[in-house]
């Protein structure tokens, strides 16, 4: 996926926009197991994913707490930094080698100030982030395991194959038995 692609698979930017904003990114690649942003720091970066998979997790004393994968596409960053300018709570690891068009927070909110059309993408952007969040508290909160491991495979069946399974686990909120035995009946 080109990072044209995935910025104006958010909002199509007019080519005098798109051209602006890509002027202010750096390509970046990184390999697996990469920690690309981390809890208890403020976080200066927003990066957009166009090859490559992440998770984001909260490291816990017990265990790690997955609540988030992007594969290509998404908009990976601390929204806490981006939006209160405070430190991040969560890791977000690469699960996979990847390829990312990174942006400092700061240009990226000043570039809101000079173009309209990048200030729409940054809405848009934060609209779909909100409304992502909303449907996983939703589904964590008033669906089954069963029936969270059908929603996951129906709307993201290429996790299964690029994640293991002990995070798509934990995601779930669920151990790893339970998602086995899960599997297994279907």
């Amino acid at each position: 996926m080109t990072i044209e692609q995935v910025i104006n698979n958010f909002y199509e930017l007019p080519p005098e926009s798109l051209e602006l904003l890509l002027s202010q990114m750096d390509r970046v690649t990184y390999p697996k197991g990469y920690i690309l942003l981390e809890s208890d720091r403020l976080e200066r970066k927003v990066f957009f994913l166009t090859k490559g998979s992440v998770r984001a997790y909260s490291p816990q004393p017990d265990q790690n707490i997955t609540f988030w994968f992007g594969l290509e596409g998404d908009i990976v960053l601390s929204m806490r930094s981006y939006v209160e300018n405070l430190k991040s709570y969560e890791d977000i690891e690469l699960m996979e080698d990847s390829t990312l068009y990174a942006i400092g927070m700061e240009t990226l909110k000043s570039l809101y100030q000079k173009d309209i059309h990048i200030a729409n993408l940054g809405r848009v952007i934060v609209e779909g982030e909100l409304l992502k969040m909303e449907r996983r508290w939703i589904s964590s909160q008033l669906k089954s395991a069963k029936e969270r491991y059908e929603e996951l495979l129906m709307e993201s069946p290429a996790l299964l194959q690029r994640i293991p399974l002990k995070y798509i686990a934990s995601f779930l909120r669920m151990t790893p038995v339970s998602l086995s035995r899960i599997r297994k009946e279907k």
